[in-house]
C-alpha cells in the first residue's frame, strides 16, 4: 500500500521534483461549493517552462528506448496506486471541483482504468512487413513514439481527461508535459505524485501550472514539442491549432459536444427518462459527452417529459461532501450566467420551464443552480445550437426518423449521441445516420477505456481510448531494404 500524500503540492513538477515558480508567484484555487480558497498553485515563468522542456527532452531520450515490458509494468503500477488512493483522492477532487463524492471516486477508478488499459497496449504496438515489387526487397513498417507531448485538459474531469493523454503517451514511449487547469489543478497534480511513486523516470512526466496562454504559446512554439493534445472548447482549439501550424506539430482535439438523444415510440420510456436524467445532470451538466438535446417522438413526448420532470424533481442539490447530494455546484459564476441566458432565450421563443429555471437561492455561498427542464423548445433557440455546460435540459419533438436525424445533425458538434428504441432496424439507421463519433443505444455510457472516444465536425479529431488511442502518439517509419 502506497501512502496517500499528506499534502499535494501546488507546485511545478519538473525532473521528479516539486518546485515553486522562479519568481514565487501563485494563484488561488476556489471551492465552488463554499467560494473559499482551498489552496494555491505556482504560476510558471518563461524560465520554468524552458526547464520543463529541457527535462522532457532528457526524459524522452531515456523513455523511448525503454523496453515495452518495463513501460507496461511502470504504467500498471500507476494504476494500482491510483486505485489505492481513490477514497482520499475523491475528497481532494470534490473540494476543488465540486462534484459529489461518489462521482469523484468513480472518476478516479476510471482514471486508473486508463493506465491499466494502456499498460497492456504498451506491449501491443504492432508493426508489419509488406511484400514489395521485387523478391529481393524487404519492407518493414515500425511504430515509433512521436516525441514530446504537450497535453491540455479541461477542469470538469481533472483526473480522467489528463489520464486519457498521459497513459497512451507513456505507453507509446513519449515524454509528456501536462498543464493542469487553474480551476481544479490538484487532482491532476496528484497523478504526477502517483507517477513519481511508481518510479517513472525524471523528465518523462512533467506538470506546470499557471497562465494557459503563456504555457501553451511557449510549449507549442518550441520545436521540441511534436504532439499537442487538447480537451477543451472550440475557441481554445482554434487557437492551439494556429499555434501548432507554425511548427507543423501533430494535434489531437476533443472540443466538446452537444449530444442529441433520440427517443422513439417503441422505447422503454420510463427507463429512458430515468437514464437520461442521471446522465444529463451528472457533474451538474458539465460533461462534454452529456446528453444535452432531447428529441422525442411526438406520440410519446408527454409521457417522456412527465417522467423526465418527475425524475429531475427527485434530485438533491448540495455540497458534494453530503452523501445525499446528487447535483453539486457549477464551477464558477460564469456558468450560472450562461445557463440563465440560455433559459431566457428559450422561454422567449415559447419554451416552458417544467422544472427549476434559476440559481438555487437556498445557498448563501456556492455556485448552485437548480436542475432545469425546458419543454416545447423550438429548434431555432440558442440552447439547441450551443452546448449548455450546465444542468439545463431542453426537450423538443420529432415526427419521423428522417426528421429526428435532421434535428440531431443541425449543429456544428458531433461528439456523443444516444438512441432509445427496441427496434433493431431503427437502432441501426439512427446510429448510422447521426453525425457523431460515438453512439449509445439504450444506454448512456459511451466513455470507457477500452473504446475509442472522440468526435467529428467541430467536436475535433483523433481518438482517446481503445486500441486506436495509442496510435496518435506514434509515427509510422518505413524501412525498405534490398538484399
Amino acid at each position: 500500500m502506497t501512502e496517500f500524500p499528506n499534502v499535494v503540492p501546488g507546485q511545478l513538477y519538473i525532473d521528479r521534483a516539486w518546485r515553486p515558480s522562479k519568481d514565487g508567484a501563485t494563484s488561488n484555487v476556489i471551492d465552488p461549493a463554499t467560494e473559499e480558497i482551498v489552496g494555491t498553485i505556482a504560476k510558471a515563468t518563461d524560465a520554468d517552462i524552458d526547464a520543463a522542456l529541457t527535462s522532457a527532452q532528457d526524459g524522452l531520450a531515456l523513455w523511448r528506448h525503454t523496453d515495452a515490458w518495463t513501460r507496461s509494468a511502470t504504467i500498471r503500477r500507476i494504476a494500482e496506486i491510483l486505485r489505492e488512493w481513490a477514497p482520499q483522492a475523491a475528497r481532494l477532487m470534490t473540494s476543488e471541483q465540486g462534484k459529489p463524492l461518489r462521482e469523484a471516486e468513480a472518476e478516479w477508478l476510471a482514471t486508473a482504468d486508463q493506465f491499466d488499459w494502456y499498460a497492456d497496449e504498451a506491449r501491443r504496438i504492432y508493426g508489419r512487413t509488406v511484400d514489395g515489387h521485387f523478391t529481393g526487397n524487404r519492407i518493414l513498417v515500425r511504430r515509433e513514439p512521436v516525441g514530446i507531448v504537450a497535453a491540455f485538459a479541461a477542469w470538469n474531469f481533472p483526473a480522467l481527461l489528463p489520464s486519457r493523454k498521459l497513459a497512451p503517451a507513456l505507453a507509446a514511449g513519449c515524454s509528456v508535459i501536462v498543464r493542469p487547469t487553474e480551476e481544479a489543478p490538484f487532482s491532476t497534480l496528484l497523478i504526477a505524485a502517483a507517477c513519481h511513486e511508481a518510479g517513472v523516470p525524471a523528465g518523462v512526466v512533467t506538470m506546470i501550472t499557471g497562465s494557459a496562454s503563456k504555457i501553451s504559446e511557449k510549449l507549442i512554439g518550441s520545436r521540441s514539442v511534436r504532439k499537442v493534445s487538447l480537451t477543451g472548447s472550440v475557441p481554445v482549439g482554434r487557437t492551439l491549432l494556429h499555434l501548432a501550424a507554425d511548427n507543423i506539430t501533430e494535434v489531437s482535439m476533443e472540443l466538446g459536444g452537444h449530444a442529441p438523444v433520440l427517443v422513439f415510440p417503441d422505447a422503454d420510456i420510463d427507463a429512458a427518462a430515468k437514464a437520461c436524467v442521471a446522465s444529463k445532470f451528472r457533474n451538474a451538466g458539465q460533461v462534454c459527452a452529456s446528453p444535452s438535446r432531447f428529441l422525442v417522438h411526438e406520440s410519446v413526448s408527454t409521457e417522456f417529459s412527465d417522467a423526465f420532470v418527475a425524475a429531475t424533481a427527485g434530485l438533491r442539490v448540495g455540497d458534494g461532501f453530503d452523501p445525499n447530494t446528487d447535483v453539486g455546484p457549477l464551477t464558477n459564476l460564469k456558468r450560472i450566467t450562461e445557463a440563465q441566458e440560455l433559459i431566457e432565450d428559450a422561454v422567449a421563443g415559447g419554451a416552458t420551464i417544467a422544472a427549476g429555471g434559476q440559481r438555487d437561492e437556498r445557498f448563501d455561498k456556492g455556485f448552485y443552480f437548480q436542475p432545469t427542464v425546458l419543454t416545447n423548445v423550438t429548434p431555432d433557440r440558442q440552447i439547441m445550437r450551443d452546448e449548455p455546460f450546465a444542468p439545463v435540459a431542453p426537450i423538443t419533438t420529432f415526427e419521423s426518423l428522417e426528421h429526428a436525424l435532421e434535428l440531431a445533425n443541425a449543429t456544428e458538434f458531433g461528439l456523443a449521441s444516444y438512441v432509445w428504441t427496441r427496434d433493431l432496424r431503427t437502432a441501426f439507421h439512427a446510429s448510422e445516420g447521426i453525425e457523431a463519433g460515438m453512439v449509445g443505444i439504450n444506454n448512456m455510457a459511451v466513455a470507457t477505456a477500452e473504446a475509442p472516444f472522440g468526435g467529428v465536425k467541430h467536436s475535433g479529431y483523433g481518438r482517446e481510448g481503445g486500441a486506436e488511442g495509442i496510435l496518435d502518439y506514434t509515427v509510422a517509419k518505413t524501412t525498405i531494404m534490398t538484399l
